[in-house]
């Protein structure tokens, strides 16, 4: 099960009862955050959540409502007692975020390493989370992530016994590792079975529609999208600051036919994002106009 969190759903500048672009993704003990805008501590702290797992930050650009919770979170983070590295991962120039980050939290009882995104699209494997970057448009570099948990096949206890493999090796097996054993050699495939549905959410803001989007969204379990702008005259501004209208990121959701849509990074401008639902909805029915703190817990489905 993946346990997905929008701790901060604004773009430009906090609210009184909005915080800056920020989400957090737990898996098996380990969190990785997507963006750290202003306020992304205190929403941890509202929601009960930790900050200690978090093992990487997963940066979309480098514009201040995306990173301005950096230095804050890592000495928070240093002060809950984390000793294991984070890494942070973003655009071309992320060492120098980090860098500057570090001037302003200097003593961190933890390593921090960067990862720089290489070309339109590239891959990371994070805490049994395999997360795609792929490239957007916005004014200045920017990528949206896929994070994906590949679920393998169930284990056939009767083919294991047919093929005659020790019970030690049926552990390694089911993690889809090769195990050799008193010279033979035994593979997954000999004792899994198809490989079953995965988890697959989506996130994606500060951008124009894109079909890499598109792609990546396809069929998702969750997609995450900005919704800068709800009212009809937006249009021309969201082309001109490279953002996408709610319409636009509704039509998106309706090719793509994920499970469920939220809408994040609204306008400050944009106070009460719900009064555009039914228009939206009419578009793509399983919309939700999220608010900080929308939280759903995704399982794996059953055979």
């Amino acid at each position: 099960m993946l346990d997905v969190c929008l701790l901060g759903t604004g773009g430009m500048m906090p609210l009184p009862k909005r915080y800056l672009t920020s989400c957090l993704m737990r898996y098996q003990g380990e969190s990785i955050l997507i963006d750290c805008g202003e306020g992304t501590q205190i929403a941890l702290r509202k929601q009960g959540w930790s900050c200690k797992p978090i093992s990487t930050i997963f940066l979309t650009h480098f514009h201040a409502d995306h990173i301005a919770g950096l230095p804050g979170l890592l000495l928070t983070m240093g002060n809950a007692e984390r000793r294991e590295p984070v890494t942070i991962v973003g655009p071309k120039g992320v060492g120098n975020i980090l860098r500057a980050v570090r001037t302003i939290a200097p003593e961190l009882p933890f390593e921090t390493n960067y990862r720089e995104i290489e070309g339109p699209e590239d891959h990371f494997s994070v805490a049994g989370m395999d997360v795609t970057a792929f490239k957007v448009n916005h004014r200045v570099p920017c990528y949206s992530y896929e994070v994906s948990i590949r679920r393998g096949g169930r284990f056939d206890v009767a083919r294991a016994k047919e093929n005659n493999i020790p019970v030690k090796a049926w552990n390694p097996l089911q993690k889809g590792q090769t195990v050799e054993m008193d010279g033979q050699i035994f593979t997954p495939d000999m004792v899994l079975g198809p490989e079953r549905k995965g988890i697959k959410v989506v996130y994606s803001t500060d951008t124009r529609p894109t079909e890499s989007i598109r792609t990546h969204a396809k069929n998702a379990d969750l997609l995450i999208l900005e919704g800068m702008y709800g009212e009809d005259d937006r249009d021309a501004k969201a082309r001109e600051y490279r953002h996408m209208t709610m319409t636009e990121a509704a039509r998106i959701a309706a090719e793509a036919d994920p499970k469920e849509m939220w809408y994040t990074h609204y306008s400050p401008l944009l106070l009460h994002p719900e009064e555009y639902r039914e228009k939206m909805q009419a578009i793509f029915p399983r919309i939700v106009m999220s608010r900080d703190g929308q939280t759903t817990e995704i399982p794996f489905e059953e055979d």
